[in-house]
């Protein structure tokens, strides 16, 4: 009798490219929706304060000096929070599919949710060097969102690519 076991060993298999960008925006677009959430019912504070952080990245420090409703501020920040959700997603299916990760649901969550954490320590400890605004939102909550956002794209990736074969 032969055991047959699901190695997680590197494997010569190319992702799904237009299934992992779906993915990442949609990814994005339920962490844009959380940090507004979060922000407006449990803080209390202007919806649009994330919007002028992540804007900032591009627009520079300006965009943080008011918290209120700008169109060009919020195009701005969604555009960039679609476009690294994108390259997010990219990335981690250039990590899922060659490892096998995608071989089962809880192995396709974890490697998400660990992706998640990564991306968080990134953003919040490293390049808040670059984006120094950053760092008064690290916390458990930010971190939980960024799991949350590993997870989506990583369950959305797993089960788009199962309809395209």
């Amino acid at each position: 009798m032969e055991l047959h076991m699901h190695s997680h060993r590197w494997e010569q298999r190319m992702p799904d490219w237009t299934v992992a960008a779906v993915s990442g925006f949609a990814a994005g677009a339920v962490l844009m929706v959380l940090e507004l959430l979060w922000s407006t019912i449990i803080q209390g504070a202007s919806p649009w304060v994330m919007s002028h952080m992540i804007a900032a990245i591009v627009l520079g420090r300006d965009a943080l000096q008011s918290t209120d409703f700008s169109l060009e501020v919020v195009g701005v920040a969604l555009v960039t929070h679609y476009v690294l959700g994108i390259g997010l997603g990219l990335v981690l299916a250039a990590i899922i599919v060659p490892f096998r990760f995608d071989s089962s649901i809880g192995m396709v969550l974890l490697t998400g949710a660990v992706f998640g954490v990564l991306v968080y320590l990134f953003n919040f400890y490293g390049m808040v060097r670059f984006f120094t605004w950053f760092a008064e939102i690290r916390g458990w909550t930010t971190m939980i969102a960024h799991v949350i956002f590993g997870m989506v794209a990583a369950i959305m990736y797993w089960k788009l690519e199962q309809t395209e074969r």
